[in-house]
């Protein structure tokens, strides 16, 4: 009867299960015949609601069950969790564990090697102080022992589930996903193995009512619901399948047989909606249906044995040194052309000043200009955080000017002033406003009072010190981090001002802001 082979690539060990629970209750081992507990076999069993009520829709309600086998001096827990791992993954801390196999070990004088706790691998939320609630459970159910038969049998269930993993005709293999599209069928040589058996074990009172039923099947429960809400997915709604036919006081505890590659049926199948109800209650009537089947009887054999039994795993050592390998080269060459980019900025910035604009000069209007940059400047990422204000009262605002040197120039202007806001520490509303004036100015270029406008960007960045102001003009001056500007941004600036007979000027103070002051001679 004792088949302790692993049968498929799913991971899957109900046989050698059903043989451990038919014979005693084990963590992780075997036990000869000859061991034999006389005390009488006393179970006590409870559950506690886990679910995150606070994390969203609850479609149905998470728990953490427990069962309390106790025979003479020995004392066994196992405890099973509607949640998708113990640690690690998921909303179990990696303190869990310990955490609540101290407090048993505290409190009810039970040994942490006694204590069997296994995760259903469903994406529910669970509750913070999930560990409390677990130590609850255990405990409720230390106050509820009574003595019981045992039985321990087979059932079948081969409709709900398929293997992730895809046979190709090359050799290969393909995993099934929600991330990931499919391979063509035409590619694909066949699908990996499932096991359909559900390994049993029951646990009657001496009246003949069920206090426990704990059965093993080899099923990732990820389906989900079609409203998203929370959800213990199949394996929790089996389990209330089956405590619901079994009458109240009857608790069915899953444990995972499944170690991988087991999805649920239709995982992918875009004609059938995602629903892990159907499924769960197939599973939970196929269990009933293999319980009627399996006598309870006396059986007071109960001995611990602990094993740790070390999974293999592949060696990725070498193919992750080559693949860091390849990553060191990558970044020198995402470094080398960043540079490259960098230089070819500069230069293209010196020879737009040492050679006239291709485009002659023409009347533009200062506020159009403004307003076109002001569209590109609302719909960038940089301006998330600034509030863009512009004021532009002056009366007349046509220069003699190349439009596209204008925009450049008060786009370089603007984007200076929000990388200012951007740099400044203190948690605060961006501000950046575009104002304009006709003012009268004898202006250095000319011999004659003349009319002029002026146009101010004004920002409550953090400001610079006046020994730095006194510099931002010079070529290659920059305040940025190595890389992160040329120096020539408001000297190309300075030098397109002058070309058009106007001048620029920078007023600021730490801690106060920036003002940048463009005049340029209205259009005669």
């Amino acid at each position: 009867m004792m088949d302790t082979n692993v049968k498929t690539m799913s991971g899957s060990y109900n046989r050698m299960f059903l043989v451990l629970l038919l014979m005693v209750l084990v963590v992780g081992g075997f036990i000869p015949m000859s061991h034999v507990n006389a005390a009488q076999l006393r179970a006590g069993v409870a559950k506690v609601d886990i679910t995150d009520t606070t994390a969203g829709p609850v479609n149905d309600r998470l728990y953490v069950r427990a069962l309390l086998l106790n025979a003479g001096e020995t004392t066994a827990v196992i405890i099973t969790v509607d949640a998708v791992a113990i640690g690690e993954i998921g909303h179990i801390s990696n303190n869990y564990l310990g955490s609540v196999r101290s407090q048993i070990e505290n409190e009810l004088q039970i040994k942490p090697g006694n204590v069997l706790i296994n995760a259903s691998h469903c994406h529910g939320v669970v509750c913070s102080d999930i560990d409390r609630r677990t130590f609850q459970a255990v405990k409720e159910a230390s106050l509820n022992m009574v003595p019981v038969n045992v039985g321990a049998g087979i059932g079948y269930e081969d409709r709900i589930m398929e293997n992730r993993r895809l046979k190709l005709k090359n050799g290969q293999e393909a995993d099934v996903r929600h991330a990931y599209s499919l391979v063509p069928d035409e590619e694909v040589a066949g699908v990996g193995p499932v096991d359909p058996e559900i390994g049993i074990f029951r646990l009657d009172r001496k009246d003949g009512r069920t206090l426990a039923v704990v059965y093993n099947f080899a099923i990732h429960p990820i389906q989900g619901v079609p409203g998203g809400g929370n959800t213990a997915d199949i394996t929790g709604f089996a389990s209330q399948v089956i405590e619901d036919n079994l009458g109240k006081g009857t608790i069915a505890l899953f444990l995972q047989g499944c170690a991988g590659d087991i999805n649920p049926v239709w995982y992918k199948d875009v004609n059938h909606p995602r629903d892990a109800e159907p499924l769960g209650n197939m599973l939970g009537l196929s269990t009933l249906q293999a319980l009627k089947k399996i006598d309870s009887k006396r059986d007071n054999r109960l001995k611990i044995i602990n094993e740790v039994i070390k999974l293999p795993r592949a060696d990725y050592a070498q193919r992750i040194f080559s693949m860091e390998i390849e990553q060191e080269k990558l970044d020198y060459i995402l470094r080398t052309e960043k540079e490259i980019h960098r230089m070819d900025t500069v230069i293209r910035q010196l020879l737009d000043l040492s050679r006239p604009s291709a485009v002659d000069s023409s009347v533009v209007s200062i506020h159009e200009v403004i307003d076109d940059i002001a569209n590109v400047l609302n719909v960038q990422p940089l301006m998330s955080n600034i509030e863009l204000t512009l004021s532009l009262e002056a009366q007349s605002d046509q220069v003699l000017a190349d439009p596209n040197q204008l925009r450049q120039v008060f786009l370089n202007l603007a984007i200076n002033a929000a990388d200012a806001i951007a740099a400044d520490r203190e948690e605060k509303q961006g501000k950046l406003e575009i104002m304009s004036e006709v003012i009268g100015k004898n202006l250095a270029s000319k011999k004659h009072f003349m009319k002029s406008i002026e146009i101010r960007f004004i920002d409550n960045g953090s400001g610079i010190s006046q020994k730095i102001l006194d510099n931002i003009f010079d070529p290659f001056f920059t305040t940025k981090a190595p890389g992160q500007g040329t120096g020539l941004g408001l000297y190309v600036c300075f030098m397109i001002v002058d070309s058009l007979g106007g001048n620029i000027q920078a007023h600021s103070a730490e801690g106060q802001g920036m003002t940048m002051t463009i005049t340029l001679p209205l259009a005669e």
